[in-house]
């Protein structure tokens, strides 16, 4: 029963991830959350999961034309810089303010979302 659970969370995971760009994390980390993880390894995990299921998406759209690398290209580096920024503090940051700052970012962007309609 787990097993499927899990493969249905992956495809809900993948089809928010591809719809709403990256937006399986807003889902992965409850999820993995809720079956027993700590905050930090639900959103490690999170990571390692919608990280191929990104890429898979942004090949899919640049191989059709959606978008050019282009586009995309001077966000990369600046992008790499926050990443490598974000692992060094996430290493030294608790799991209750994790907690806290992801509830903020999902409280932050319903509430966007809803006045940007």
């Amino acid at each position: 029963m787990k097993r499927w659970k899990d493969a249905a969370a992956g495809f809900v995971i993948g089809l928010c991830n591809a719809l709403l760009g990256a937006g399986g994390g807003l889902l992965a980390v409850p999820y993995f959350r809720k079956n027993g993880h700590t905050q930090k390894k639900a959103q490690m995990l999170s990571l390692c999961v919608t990280l191929p299921l990104s890429a898979l998406s942004a090949a899919v759209y640049l191989l059709r034309g959606y978008v050019t690398l282009s586009d995309a290209l001077p966000f990369v580096p600046f992008g790499v810089l926050g990443a490598l920024a974000g692992t060094f503090v996430f290493k030294k940051s608790p799991d209750k303010l994790l907690h806290l700052l992801f509830a903020l970012l999902l409280l932050w962007a319903g509430i966007r979302m809803l006045w940007r309609g």
